[in-house]
Parts: structure tokens; C-alpha cells; sequence
């Protein structure tokens, strides 16, 4: 992991450790696909120009069952990779002026140092996932291995696809938990598992909107607590002649505070109900607009909204607790009236 960006190699996993990775995952029931990949770097030619450019060698069947939206990036030419043939990214594609059909060379280094070159021919144009920078490409895994000269076949990585998306951080522990026992010469995991999280540089903007969404929780839940509290203030200082009144006929500050405890419990209950009808409503109606809109290189994504049953629930019991609380300074002080001071107040 340290060295992904270098792609180095000499850390290939070898045909016996890819069959062990092998045997583990075909054992597993909650693996839907995987794909095992080599990459590596190596300069790009139009037999003008030069640059660099990072590769995926891949089996065509197995990556497009393991990233099926990978098919839905190449925006030109077909969408399937054949031996000799070679799928560029966007930016290369219009920075060399390289189109469909045409004829390329790709130079790579090999393990042991010298330089290898193999012609392509252009099949697809990739559009990246992250933005108008990417530089990956794909070849077929046989024609990686023949540019670098391996003698037998090896292995960069194994990306895999899980049937449940949200069993990942399970089935992350499960599989570290089965192939940690596997070491190397000093004693350390021979392996490494990441989820996309770790990977991905989407991850940490989720995290980022995460934290937003819950300081906006805390700031509503502030605005529901001022608001009852407020609205309870009032209750108990318009009606102080008649708590005095309660009080004097010999009603328990006990009761007078659960009088004004169940008042704030019912406010709490009805702003819920009404809340959830109303946020209910505006998720329907969004729904029913379709509204589109555009994410990076994603265009036409469309909005959907949705809330969950258990979300309702919280949010309603949420309300509520809070309501309670609000209500409790306020019933708390209307039960220590004095009732003749009750009676005189104006």
C-alpha cells in the first residue's frame, strides 16, 4: 500500500500466494466477483509524441463482472478489451490527438531493469471516475505479462466485489481475520486488505459532509429545545393565578409538575407527527420532479430521496426526549409556587 503510487514490480504477488488468495475467496459466499489485475507504469507513444501513462492488465470478463460501471466510462469505441488491443484515458486521448483505431506503443520497464515496448491498437476512450486528470489505461492481462517479460504470470492485485455493500467492514475483518496467518521472510502479513474507503478520494469528503450533517442535527435539536422551553415559559407565566389556584385547593407540586411534563411530551409528540407528514411530503414530491443533476463527470445523475423507517423513529423519539427536557425547568419552577404569592401576581 505504501508503494501504490510507484507500482514497483518486485512486490507482484507470486503464483502460489495468488492461488492461496485464490482458495480463500472461492470459498466465500459473500464475494459476488473478483478480478485479479497487474499494474504498472510505462510511457505511452503515438509514434510523435511521448508521455506516461499508468496500466491495468486485467481479464476483460472477470473486471467487468467485478466494476460493472467500468463498460458505462468508455465513451468511445467498444466496450470490451481484446489481445493486442488497448483502451486510453480521455486526457491522453485529446492531449495526442489518439482516436479510435489508431496504432500506439506502450514501453515499460521490466522487473530485472531493461525496456520492453509491444504495439496496440486504440479500442476505447476511458472517461476517469475522479475528474479530468486520470491517466489509467487497460490492456489484457496477457499482453501485460508479455510487455514485461514474465516468465509466469503475477499479480499486482485482486480487486473484489461483495454481493451485500453493506457487509464490507464485516467481510473486511473476516478476511483479514483468514489470511493474516500468512507471513514473509520478516514476520509480516504477506497480504494487505483495504476497503474503497481507504482507497478512495471520495472518502474523506463523506466523512467531511458526515460531520456536517451531525453539527446540523446539534443545531436543530438546539432550536427544538430553545423553542419548547420558550413556549413553556410563557404557559406557565400566563397561567400562574391558576397554578396558584391548583396549589391553594391542595393539588401536590408533584402533580403540578407532570401537569406541565406531559404538556411538553404532547407538544414534542405533535411536532413529530406533523414534522414526519410534512418531511414525508417533500421527499414524495422531490421524487415525483426528477431532478437531475451533474457530478463531476457524471451528468444526468438523478436526485432521489429517500428516509428510512428507523430514521423516522429516531428523529420522532428525539424530538420528544428533547421536548421533555425543554419542559422541565419551566414545570420544575411553576411547582415551587407559593400559592399565595400565585394568587396576587397580576
Amino acid at each position: 500500500m505504501a508503494s501504490i503510487e510507484n507500482l514497483p514490480l518486485t512486490l507482484n504477488l507470486k503464483p502460489e500466494e495468488v492461488k492461496k488468495l485464490e482458495t480463500v475467496l472461492n470459498s466465500q459466499f459473500e464475494i459476488e466477483a473478483y478480478s485479479p489485475r497487474i499494474k504498472f507504469g510505462g510511457g505511452f507513444s503515438n509514434f510523435a509524441e511521448t508521455t506516461n501513462i499508468r496500466l491495468n492488465g486485467v481479464y476483460p470478463e472477470r473486471e467487468f463482472k467485478t466494476v460493472p460501471l467500468l463498460a458505462s466510462r468508455i465513451v468511445e469505441g467498444k466496450k470490451w478489451i481484446e489481445k493486442g488491443e488497448i483502451v486510453v484515458p480521455v486526457l491522453l486521448a485529446k492531449g495526442m490527438n489518439v482516436n479510435i483505431g489508431d496504432t500506439v506503443v506502450v514501453v515499460a520497464t521490466n522487473k530485472d531493469g531493461s525496456v520492453n515496448g509491444k504495439q496496440f491498437k486504440v479500442a476505447g476512450i476511458l472517461e476517469s471516475a475522479v475528474g479530468p486528470g486520470g491517466r489509467d489505461g487497460y490492456i489484457h492481462i496477457e499482453d501485460a505479462r508479455e510487455l514485461l517479460r514474465m516468465d509466469e504470470m503475477e499479480i499486482s492485485e485482486i480487486a473484489v466485489r461483495l454481493k451485500d455493500f453493506g457487509r464490507l467492514n464485516m467481510f473486511n475483518e473476516k478476511l483479514n481475520g483468514l489470511i493474516s496467518k500468512n507471513r514473509n521472510s520478516q514476520g509480516e502479513p504477506a497480504f494487505e486488505v483495504y476497503t474503497w474507503e481507504t482507497l478512495s478520494p471520495f472518502y474523506n469528503i463523506a466523512k467531511m459532509i458526515d460531520l456536517m450533517t451531525f453539527f446540523i442535527k446539534l443545531m436543530l435539536i438546539a432550536i427544538v429545545l430553545i423553542s419548547i422551553m420558550n413556549v413553556m415559559i410563557m404557559a406557565v407565566y400566563e397561567r400562574i393565578r391558576e397554578i396558584g389556584t391548583i396549589a391553594a385547593i391542595g393539588t401536590l407540586p408533584g402533580k403540578i409538575l407532570s401537569m406541565f411534563v406531559i404538556e411538553g411530551f404532547c407538544l414534542g409528540v405533535v411536532g413529530a407527527i406533523i414534522g414526519n407528514i410534512v418531511g414525508v411530503s417533500i421527499i414524495l414530491v422531490l421524487n415525483l420532479l426528477k431532478i437531475k443533476f451533474n457530478f463531476g463527470q457524471q451528468t444526468g445523475l438523478l436526485l432521489v430521496a429517500k428516509i428510512t423507517p428507523s430514521d423516522l423513529l429516531f428523529i420522532s423519539v428525539t424530538v420528544i426526549i428533547v421536548s421533555v427536557i425543554a419542559s422541565l425547568q419551566p414545570a420544575f419552577k411553576a411547582s415551587r409556587m407559593e400559592p399565595i404569592e400565585a394568587l396576587r401576581h397580576v
